[in-house]
């Protein structure tokens, strides 16, 4: 009975998922704006909006080759059109001096004066300078795209805080910003601790393993068009304090993977409770990533008034979890993007999980008319970093429930 009290307790003490994606998310930041070239812009978060220097198209451009003429000489009865010229795109305006002439008009040239309609060369006959049609009805500004008809001069085209992609580049391009104005982005420090860890180019002894969890973190990250630095720290607790302070003063953002359980040599939380950065929790009532800190240091003498520091178990799949739920939605925030995750999959066979915990389960998705179906991957436990290779997702189970019914939907979490 008091082993049961015991471990409700302690459950009790943690910090829910939900509380803990709360805490996070009121502590984005703002890490301000920057100009940048527009071609080097996809990715990056616009933080302005992008308005038309002018109208679109900017006069009534001809979108069929054929020749132009007058709609009322048409309804007049004329079929047989003399032609006066020929009037080439980028070239200036022509005018149409007779409206019983035509003009031959190529696509993306401008209308010429004087005419309202234009016939495509499928449906002439050109012989002795003279275009014949063989049409009994036009419509006026037929094949014609009209000035203005898609946007008008100081209509918002693109509104700030779109993420670009290259159809806003060539907006971009069309209304001549050659510079974009977009979020900044964090300076960001990814630390892996622990004598057991080896550079991935040399080779572990039997007691050691190489390096993964942080090159997995600079992989997420890029994916946020992040470039992340790197640094390993011995588990030294005066070298520890040393070099993190030193990072405290240079990044915005530190991400720790490992020595924050209660290991006797997981310094991190007294090394920063040294350091006066603010712990805003340890531990989540989750699986895996239970040891998960969270914290923040207010830095009022500088014009960024934190940094931010998510300190991840050191399991694989903590690891890589953990920085899907918390720190991408954080980041979202903090650059103006929805953080909102509308994802959601069916699972698809029964599932039992028993403790009091959300349960972050590794799932293979497919399509199944129309619906997002998650099958659960077997694993071995949050070190089994191979068997992330098999999954697509992690499907979130809420912690007030151990059986998991076919058919019930839930939360997704997608890396693929």
């Amino acid at each position: 009975m008091s082993f049961l009290h015991t471990q409700e307790s302690y459950s009790m003490n943690l910090t829910t998922v939900k509380e803990a994606t709360t805490i996070i998310l009121n502590n984005s930041v703002n890490f301000g704006i920057e100009e940048v070239d527009f071609i080097n812009s996809v990715g990056r978060v616009l933080k302005e909006d992008i308005v038309a220097d002018r109208d679109f198209p900017p006069f009534n451009r001809v979108s069929m080759d054929g020749i132009a003429i007058a709609e009322e000489a048409f309804n007049k009865g004329i079929r047989s059109f003399k032609i006066e010229g020929i009037q080439a795109a980028g070239s200036p305006q022509l005018t149409l001096k007779n409206t019983n002439n035509c003009i031959e008009a190529m696509t993306g040239a401008m209308l010429p004066i004087n005419s309202d309609v234009v016939i495509q060369y499928e449906l002439l006959e050109i012989k002795d300078g003279f275009a014949t049609v063989n049409l009994d009805t036009v419509k006026s500004f037929q094949n014609i795209h009209k000035k203005g008809l898609d946007r008008k001069q100081n209509d918002v085209l693109i509104p700030k805080n779109t993420l670009i992609s290259a159809a806003e580049i060539g907006v971009f391009a069309t209304v001549g910003k050659s510079k974009v104005k977009v979020a900044k982005q964090p300076k960001v420090i990814i630390v892996s601790t622990g004598n057991e860890l080896v550079e991935v180019s040399e080779t572990p002894a039997e007691y050691q393993i190489r390096r993964s969890n942080v090159y997995t973190l600079v992989s997420l990250l890029e994916n946020l068009q992040i470039k992340a630095d790197t640094a390993h720290i011995l588990d030294d607790k005066k070298t520890l304090e040393t070099k993190i302070a030193s990072f405290l003063n240079e990044y915005d953002v530190l991400l720790f993977s490992g020595a924050v359980s209660k290991g006797k040599f997981d310094f991190i939380p007294e090394v920063l409770d040294n350091l006066d950065v603010e712990k805003l929790f340890h531990k989540v009532k989750q699986r895996p990533g239970k040891p998960f800190w969270f914290g923040k240091k207010t830095v009022v003498e500088r014009s960024r008034s934190a940094k931010t520091v998510f300190a991840f178990p050191g399991n694989p799949v903590s690891t890589f979890v953990s920085c899907l739920k918390y720190f991408y939605p954080w980041y979202n925030k903090s650059i103006g993007l929805n953080f909102e995750n509308k994802q959601e999959a069916v699972l698809s066979e029964d599932f039992y999980f028993k403790p009091n915990l959300t349960y972050f389960l590794q799932v293979k998705l497919q399509q199944e008319n129309g619906k997002l179906i998650a099958t659960p991957i077997a694993g071995k436990g949050s070190g089994d970093l191979t068997n992330l290779v098999d999954s697509d997702a992690f499907l979130e189970l809420p912690d007030d429930n151990s059986n998991f019914t076919k058919g019930q939907v839930f939360p997704l979490l997608t890396f693929r």
